[in-house]
């Protein structure tokens, strides 16, 4: 029989993109918070930026070099509307792309709010070795993200497998010289 595994626990960071919400009014970046610390992990940064691609990347980007973050999760502007930009920010700065984050999610948006999933450009993706979740600005889908998703993914005793046991190896192209 395996021994059990341990939990380790990472350092997460919350974006929120909105151009009308402050700290104190953030109900989504909040939802997060409280998962992440309830589950065990360390909430790393909070920060909220407003719809502006440069803005949104420029933040990530400097999240993805501090060694404090495993993995960001932003919540808001994934829809269509014209300052919904944060896809459009980030898709282009990943080194890998998780359709399957987007595919599993949808699956599990569609079972509370039918095809209004369609609205939503939740996506996913590598930036310099640090996981990047793309989450609609609504708390149901913060709940549903962490909840049915990320929870499990972010914690190394999920087996068969988990984000965190591939997390030492994600940068093996930066050591083999490729970036």
């Amino acid at each position: 029989m395996a021994k059990p595994r341990p939990f380790i626990p990472i350092g997460i960071a919350v974006l929120t993109v909105s151009d009308t919400r402050s700290l104190a009014e953030d109900k989504s970046g909040q939802t997060l918070a409280d998962r992440i610390i309830e589950a065990g992990h360390v909430l790393a940064a909070r920060d909220i930026v407003t719809d502006d691609i440069e803005a949104i990347r420029e933040k990530v980007l400097g999240w993805s070099q501090d060694d404090a973050i495993d993995v960001i999760i932003t919540t808001g502007g994934t829809g269509f509307t014209g300052r919904d930009v944060t896809p459009d920010a980030l898709e282009p700065i990943f080194e890998k792309r998780m359709d399957g984050f987007s595919e599993v999610f949808h699956r599990i948006s569609y079972d509370k709010i039918g095809t209004s999933t369609i609205q939503s450009r939740a996506t996913g993706g590598v930036v310099n070795a640090t996981f990047v979740f793309v989450l609609p600005g609504s708390p149901g889908a913060c709940r549903d993200a962490w909840d049915g998703i990320l929870k499990a993914q972010l914690d190394y005793r999920h087996m068969p497998c988990n984000f965190v046991e591939i997390m030492p190896r994600l940068d093996e192209h930066l050591r083999r010289g490729g970036k």
